[in-house]
């Protein structure tokens, strides 16, 4: 599919990329490693035609079609979501408008060799692509990526958010049935469900992908490659993301281990240099220190030598039940996304919560943790009072109604000596009071001097001129690790994190693991960060039918159950399927070309084809029926069972419309 040859890339005159060389096939994934700033990116772009290559040959297969998905808002707002993802297959809009124009001249009489030699060369090819129905194909991606509702398909994007504009970029690229596809961050604001499917699709996706992202269970599910991006340089590695991994780890011991055999020869010639530049063995002194100026130093480079490493202090001790939420309720305007809900967190628990985009648990934490106001709803006598961090009574709600924002109800008990920190996704609030810079803003949340704020920051990557940065230059991953700095220094004991691994890249999100695993105190953690939600729960509150269910255990235990689940639904839905196949209305047969379909021959060939057609379309429908049962896709493997069957559903209809035309003529 594509060949490159040592690429180079310069940016203002400096070189960002040298000797860029990988090759793919269809269907190879390969993954984009290395820090920001190492030029994923740009290679991506270079890739698609975006950016120019200063250097080297890239050769793609003739006829390849690009499609790239990066984090670039669309151009034009005023567009429907529907239109915008119909845009990323251009060729089907024009085969589609094509055929119009034909049509239109074949009603008006037209009816030469050449105009339906064209009408059918167009069709083939649009049934090539999938027929009359790539348009319901396209849009069903939309589904997948957590677009529910058609209804929203006709509305335009400049009334969606940032994240839904980032998955309309995604269902656009993925819209055009590209050849290559480049995906730049895809896992960005997908939760569990959508990035489990994002993950089948691709498995399944006759495509040769390149792809950037830092979700480590993605990368393992998806890569069959990695190109490992450093100072400028690219290594290709032909395997899984874990085997790369674990290669680069016995890649970097044996460097540390070579630098230390060097480290060790250089001070034993110091040592004799030092010893004897002067006296009867000058002369070796002076060979051996021609030996050391010759020595080509090793060095880790930089991406070894900064690395986050952090721990939370160990906290006050509080009272045995942080949290108690009873009869909670969470509504926006008229729409109950929460009723009756429960949620408990005790001293030293660590409590994941999961649940689809906009089942409002981001709402409800930034209510437990003070930063949104919380409503008594009075249902009865016991004391209860707003967060301690906030102090004193919780106001009164805001009426709820249409245009209302969102308002939390119910009982809430809050334990003694209740310290807490909390990490927001969006991280707006740094700018306190007259803070301006990096070190200022840190200075101003944790009262440290400069010299110790500097200290601190320094553990978080911002050394030197860094901890100068104005904030408004900080980067997504820059303002995250700021606002991880402020919370270590905190001291809270019960930490309340809303995507703490946003923007963060592969190394610090397994440093931010290793933080949290060790921390003493009380943890509520709102992630779609698999490999986190392994590491780190004790207990998982999801978010289901409008209520709160507890499971015992962490992740692994909750995704096993769920997937019990799961399986329980797909054995009743595929023992009603024969049901479903036989109560679909049969159309009218055909009749026989030349014929009544009651006599022999190519007719009663025809007829009988035609009965079969009907049969297969049928089983197809019902295929089609089932799969649009989102327990189809709940899990990888039963996602790519799913894409089996409905390939095979479909293949069966294609050849059996193969064999009718070959007995019609």
């Amino acid at each position: 599919m594509i060949i490159a040859s040592d690429l180079q890339k310069d940016i203002s005159g400096e070189p960002l990329l040298r000797g860029i060389s990988f090759k793919l096939e269809r269907r190879d994934r390969m993954s984009l490693s290395g820090r920001n700033g190492a030029g994923k990116t740009t290679l991506l772009r270079m890739i698609s035609g975006e950016a120019s290559i200063d250097g080297g040959e890239l050769v793609l297969a003739k006829g390849t079609k690009v499609a790239l998905h990066d984090q670039r808002p669309p151009r034009d707002q005023r567009m429907t979501l529907r239109d915008y993802v119909l845009s990323g297959a251009p060729e089907l809009l024009a085969l589609e408008a094509r055929l119009a124009e034909l049509e239109q001249r074949m009603a008006s009489g037209d009816y030469e060799e050449p105009t339906l030699s064209a009408y059918a060369d167009a069709q083939s090819a649009l049934e090539h692509a999938g027929g009359y129905t790539w348009r319901e194909q396209a849009l069903a991606t939309l589904h997948g990526l957590g677009f529910k509702d058609d209804s929203v398909l006709d509305r335009r994007l400049g009334t969606f958010s940032g994240g839904e504009l980032t998955r309309a970029s995604l269902g656009r690229a993925l819209a055009g049935q590209p050849d290559l596809l480049l995906l730049d961050e895809p896992t960005n604001h997908l939760d569990i469900e959508s990035l489990e499917w994002l993950e089948a699709h691709l498995a399944a996706l006759d495509a040769a992908v390149i792809l950037i992202a830092h979700d480590r269970w993605f990368l393992e599910s998806v890569a069959t490659a990695v190109l490992e991006l450093e100072a400028g340089r690219g290594r290709f590695f032909p395997g899984t993301w874990h085997q790369w991994r674990t290669e680069r780890a016995q890649r970097e011991l044996a460097l540390g281990r070579a630098i230390e055999r060097q480290q060790a020869e250089i001070a034993r010639l110091e040592k004799f240099v030092t010893r004897f530049r002067a006296g009867t063995r000058a002369r070796q002194a002076q060979s051996r220190q021609k030996r050391l100026d010759r020595i080509e130093r090793i060095d880790r480079g930089e991406r070894d030598r900064d690395g986050l490493a952090f721990a939370f202090k160990p906290p006050q001790r509080s009272g045995r039940v942080v949290f108690e939420l009873d009869r909670g309720r969470v509504q926006i305007g008229e729409r109950v996304l929460l009723d009756q809900a429960e949620l408990w967190l005790e001293r030293g628990e660590h409590v994941s919560v999961v649940g689809p985009n906009g089942a409002g648990k981001t709402t409800l934490i930034e209510t437990l943790a003070g930063a949104r106001p919380f409503a008594d709803d009075g249902s009865d006598a016991r004391d209860a009072t707003g967060m301690a961090l906030k102090g004193g009574a919780s106001p009164a709600p805001s009426p709820a109604g249409e245009g209302a924002g969102p308002q939390v109800t119910g009982k809430l008990l809050t334990g003694h000596n209740v310290n807490v920190g909390f990490l927001s996704q969006h991280s707006e609030d740094l700018h306190a009071g007259s803070a301006r810079t990096v070190v200022e803003a840190c200075q101003a949340r944790t009262g440290l001097t400069p010299a110790n704020a500097r200290a601190l920051l320094g553990r978080f990557l911002f050394s030197g001129e860094e901890a100068d940065k104005p904030l408004e230059a900080l980067s997504g991953g820059e303002r995250q690790r700021l606002s991880l700095a402020i919370l270590v220094q905190s001291g809270a004991n019960v930490l309340i994190l809303d995507e703490p691994t946003n923007h963060l890249d592969v190394e610090s999100r397994e440093a931010l693991e290793d933080a949290l695993r060790d921390f003493q105190g009380s943890l509520l953690l709102i992630s779609h960060d698999r490999a986190l939600l392994d590491a780190i729960g004790s207990r998982t509150i999801a978010f289901e039918e409008r209520t709160l269910r507890s499971y015992q255990g962490g992740w692994p235990e909750y995704l096993r159950v769920r997937e019990q689940r799961a399986q329980a639904a797909a054995e009743r839905a595929q023992t009603a399927t024969p049901a479903r196949a036989q109560s679909q209305p049969r159309p009218a047969a055909k009749r026989a070309a030349g014929g009544n379909g009651a006599g022999g021959g190519p007719a009663k060939r025809q007829a009988k084809l035609e009965a079969q057609i009907e049969q297969a379309e049928a089983a197809l429908r019902a295929v089609e029926d089932e799969l649009a049962d989102t327990a189809a896709w709940s899990t990888p493997e039963r996602s790519r069972q799913s894409s089996a069957r409905h390939e095979a559903a479909k293949r069966t209809v294609d050849e059996l419309y193969a064999q009718y035309e070959q007995v019609a003529g």
